[in-house]
């Protein structure tokens, strides 16, 4: 099922399942289907670092739920070793983000700027508040979080 969404530039197709993504150049592509298990906002340090913005916001899902459609062999992985559980993946082409899984397998992260469709749900709320930049925008009415919700994993 898709609906019409009007923004100011363009028409977008609110995707209801599957979501479809890809990198920057497009040699990367993927699939997420629902359920989703979050969809978040997160203010932390390394994120603002990853993203080159004041915060990045990601869509989990189980990884049953993720498939690549092509350029799986692109995938390239860093992982902060100073870090307990963050890291990234980029295309090796043009560097883009795209989607990752946890460090402990259970969880994929789905960059939602490499989102090709629309998902009907918006982001539910905003971790890593407290570490959030001064220059950061409003986290408009979601609810905030000094780190990881208790419900979180």
């Amino acid at each position: 099922m898709q609906r019409l969404v009007r923004t100011s530039e363009e028409k977008q197709t609110v995707s209801t399942d599957p979501l479809f993504g890809s990198c920057l150049c497009g040699a990367v592509r993927y699939e997420v289907r629902k359920p989703y298990l979050r969809f978040a906002h997160c203010y932390c340090g390394r994120c603002r670092k990853a993203t080159g913005a004041s915060h990045a916001t990601n869509l989990y899902v189980a990884p049953a739920q993720f498939s690549w459609l092509s350029g799986a062999e692109l995938v390239r992985r860093f992982d902060l070793m100073s870090a307990a559980s963050f890291g990234i993946c980029t295309c090796a082409l043009c560097g883009g983000r795209v989607p990752h899984s946890t460090r402990n397998g259970q969880e994929m992260v789905i960059p939602a700027g490499t989102l090709d469709s629309v998902p009907d749900v918006m982001p539910q709320l905003n971790i890593f508040w407290e570490s959030r930049a001064a220059w950061a925008c409003s986290g408009g009415d979601l609810p905030n979080y000094a780190e990881y919700p208790s419900n979180w994993r």
